[in-house]
């Protein structure tokens, strides 16, 4: 019986090795995901705007994988299995209109890597030769029609505000943390009143710089009418820059024109419209005359890069950079 027995404890202790084998061999052919942001590098955090299709590329010796960067500067890459977490990996991100960044990130021991913000230096445009001035860009506005006319649109708003926070710090159960409770974070807002007899119409509120990817919306601007508008935002990385918008109307009939202002730091502007908005364009003082520019699908401005980003609601967000040779007064 004693043999027996110590047949049978050592088949356990057996079983239990094999098991722990498995689990480490699976452990080291799973894959590892590297998720971060891409931002324009600025000492204002509120210029620190995303760059899309920015190239990235991770390389381990004669192996290597790519991805890009999305609208909003998130990126995800995945890394195939087979000893990524071993051994050391070098990340490149290359965009012909920034300097390339290079990093090593230190081996991941298990599938949960940091939250990656790399930001990127723009290259430097030539300089205009001394005879060219700049032609100031002023007075900017945004139009566009609406099928309503329950209200009339006495004015509008635009207010930003900022989140600060710094990221890659571990939450270590000291609320408030990132949804999944690995990052400490950080909770701000504000509340913006219509005044009396008014309220606001189409409230939408936008991350416009910053780790946008990183940050949760816990009470924002409803779309339904309303006095006041309170936003609350969650974020568990670097600081960002978020935007509200609303227009301020009235209970009295009216027509479906609308008109907004958009968001201006340096020498790039965001707005949003309400996914009820057809036939954008901005009106603008260029050069001391008034213009009006549709902005039909391509985005084209002949002072002006453009991208469009619609958010799950329908929510379009907007984000120019002026060209060389343009500048905001």
């Amino acid at each position: 019986m004693r043999i027996r027995a110590r047949t049978v404890a050592i088949l356990a202790a057996l079983a239990l090795v094999a098991v722990a084998v498995a689990l480490t061999l699976r452990e080291r052919h799973s894959g590892v995901t590297l998720s971060g942001v891409v931002l324009r590098q600025d000492p204002d955090p509120r210029k620190q705007l995303p760059i899309p299709n920015v190239k990235i590329t991770a390389t381990q010796g004669e192996r290597s994988a790519e991805g890009a960067s999305d609208a909003s500067g998130l990126f995800r890459l995945k890394l195939p299995n087979g000893g990524w977490r071993e051994q050391p990996v070098s990340l490149s991100f290359g965009h012909p209109d920034y300097r390339p960044v290079e990093m090593s990130p230190a081996p991941q021991g298990d599938t949960t890597a940091g939250l990656y913000v790399v930001r990127m230096n723009p290259v430097p445009a030539q300089a205009a030769a001394p005879a060219v001035r700049e032609i100031a860009v002023k007075d900017v506005r945004i139009r566009y029609a609406e099928k309503t006319s329950s209200s009339v649109n006495v004015g509008s708003t635009a207010k930003t505000f900022t989140v600060p926070n710094t990221g890659n710090v571990p939450c270590a159960a000291h609320p408030p943390c990132s949804p999944d409770g690995a990052w400490k974070a950080a909770a701000g807002g504000v509340t913006i009143d219509a005044g009396e007899g008014q309220q606001f119409n189409n409230a939408r509120v936008s991350c416009i710089a910053g780790p946008c990817p990183f940050t949760r919306i816990e009470n924002g601007a409803s779309p339904r009418p309303g006095r006041t508008i309170t936003v609350m935002v969650r974020n568990w990385s670097d600081t960002v820059t978020f935007l509200v918008e609303a227009e301020v109307t009235r209970a009295t009939p009216s027509d479906a024109i609308r008109q907004a202002y958009p968001a201006i730091y340096g020498r790039s502007m965001s707005f949003t419209l309400p996914a009820t908005a057809e036939g954008p364009s901005i009106e603008a003082d260029l050069g001391a005359a008034e213009i009006v520019f549709p902005l039909g699908p391509a985005l084209r401005l002949s002072w002006a890069e453009c991208s469009l980003q619609v958010a799950a609601d329908q929510t379009k967000l907007y984000r120019c950079e002026l060209k060389p040779g343009y500048r905001f007064q």
